[in-house]
């Protein structure tokens, strides 16, 4: 019985520490690299990338918590961020 308490409990703590927060995402700042804010946020949910004309674009999405943030790099830098998170009902 003890081996189910601890291990729930550190689900529980793994699962509260999500990286997806609002004083996270006020941590990425224009201009940062990829690897940067993937050091911060972890590996995206969701990426996608396109190359024209010698630019490169990728948006890439964070989800957990209930929120999501979503960043667009252009030519590898941070150039757009948006935070969402519903209103608790």
């Amino acid at each position: 019985m003890e081996f189910r308490t601890l291990a729930l409990a550190l689900l529980l703590t793994l699962a509260a520490c999500s990286k997806i927060t609002q004083e996270n995402f006020a941590k990425v700042q224009d201009g940062m690299n990829e690897a940067e804010v993937h050091a911060l946020l972890g590996k995206p949910a969701e990426s996608s990338s396109v190359q024209v004309a010698g630019i490169s674009g990728t948006s890439s999405r964070w989800a957990g918590d209930g929120a999501t943030i979503t960043i667009r790099f252009l030519n590898g830098k941070v150039a757009l961020k948006s935070f969402e998170k519903p209103a608790a009902k």
